[in-house]
C-alpha cells in the first residue's frame, strides 16, 4: 500500500497543485476549486496537523480501521495530527465541499490550544463522521464562509484572533450537533448499551482468566467503534463512560467474592485480573469509601 505523508499545509497545497496556503499555519480551501485527484492504489493519508472537512457527493469511500465509509451524504469529520486513514482507489475527492487544515502552532497562545484535545470527536473514526440535517448544515457553511472571506482579506494583527474564534464557534456547533446525532439515533445506540452489557457479562464469564482486566479497546473493537466515539455514546445513554462501566461491572464481581467465598484480597485481585493486588484495592477504595477487607468485614 502506499503511503502518502503530509507533514505540512505548504506541502498539501504543492501536491494539489494550488496555491500557496495565505497563512503557513492555517488554509481552508473548497473541494469546487481544487483540480481532481485520482489514486490508482489503496492509499494510506497521514497528516501532521488538524484537519476539519466537510464533505458532499464524494465518489470515493474512505477507510479507518476495518471500516469503509461512503461520503454521499454531506457530512463532516475531524482529523487529529498523523491520525491514519486509507483511501480507496478512483477519485480522491468530493465534488463540493471545504477542508480547513490547522498546524498545531497555528493555535499556541490561543484558549483553544489546549480546548481542543477536549473535542472527542477529533479521535472518531471516519466511519463516525457527524451527519448533519439541512438546517444544521446551513449553520456549518455559514461559518465556514465567515472562515473563508476572513482567510482571503490581507493579514492584519485581528486575522488570527477572528480566525480562532470561528474556528471555536464551528467547534462548538460541532459538539452539539454530535451530542443530537447521539439522541436522534437512540434506538440503535440503546442496542449498542445492551450488546456491552452481554459482551461485558460474557466477558468476566470467560475471558478475563484469559485475557486480565477488561479494557475500553476490547468492547469497542468488538462493536466496530473507535474508544472514543463508543465512551460517548455510552456516556450520554447511561451516564457513565465504557471504563465506568468496566469498573461498575468489577466492583460487583469483587463485592461477590468477597461476600461468599473465602478468598484473599490478593486471590480475588488476580481473579479479577489485576497484576497487583494494591491497584485493586486502590479501586475499590476509591469506588466503596471501604477496603475490601472492611467490606467483608461489614457484610459478615
Amino acid at each position: 500500500m502506499e503511503t502518502v505523508h503530509i507533514k505540512s499545509i505548504t506541502q498539501c497545497h504543492q501536491s494539489l497543485h494550488i496555491e500557496k496556503p495565505k497563512h503557513p499555519l492555517f488554509s481552508i480551501f473548497k473541494f469546487e476549486d481544487i483540480p481532481q485527484v485520482h489514486i490508482a492504489e489503496r492509499t494510506k493519508l497521514i497528516f501532521d496537523y488538524y484537519q476539519i472537512v466537510f464533505k458532499k457527493n464524494c465518489p470515493n469511500k474512505i477507510q479507518y480501521g476495518q471500516t469503509a465509509y461512503d461520503f454521499d451524504e454531506g457530512v463532516m469529520s475531524y482529523f487529529s495530527p498523523r491520525q491514519v486513514s486509507i483511501a480507496e482507489p478512483g477519485i480522491l475527492l468530493p465534488v463540493s465541499g471545504w477542508t480547513i487544515n490547522i498546524s498545531p502552532d497555528f493555535l499556541s497562545g490561543y484558549g483553544l490550544n489546549q480546548k481542543i484535545d477536549s473535542y472527542g470527536f477529533f479521535e472518531y473514526e471516519v466511519s463516525e463522521a457527524l451527519i448533519l440535517s439541512e438546517d444544521e448544515e446551513k449553520v456549518m457553511e455559514n461559518i465556514l464562509h465567515q472562515i473563508w472571506s476572513e482567510y482571503r482579506l490581507p493579514i492584519d494583527k485581528f486575522s488570527q484572533d477572528l480566525v480562532i474564534a470561528n474556528l471555536e464557534l464551528l467547534l462548538t456547533y460541532s459538539n452539539r450537533y454530535y451530542n443530537r446525532q447521539f439522541v436522534v439515533r437512540k434506538p440503535a445506540n440503546d442496542t449498542v448499551l445492551s450488546k456491552f452489557k452481554k459482551l461485558l457479562n460474557a466477558y468476566f464469564e470467560h475471558e478475563i482468566a484469559i485475557n486480565g482486566l477488561p479494557s475500553v479497546h476490547y468492547f469497542a473493537s468488538a462493536l466496530n467503534f473507535s474508544n472514543k466515539y463508543f465512551s460517548d455514546l455510552l456516556k450520554q445513554h447511561s451516564g457513565l463512560t465504557a471504563q465506568q462501566h468496566i469498573h461498575e461491572k468489577l466492583i460487583e464481581k469483587a463485592k461477590e467474592k468477597l461476600s461468599v467465598t473465602a478468598l484473599s484480597v490478593s486471590e480475588i485481585a488476580y481473579a479479577l485480573g489485576f497484576e497487583y493486588p494494591q491497584s485493586f484495592s486502590n479501586l475499590f477504595k476509591s469506588k466503596t469509601k471501604q477496603t475490601p477487607l472492611e467490606f467483608r468485614a461489614g457484610f459478615n
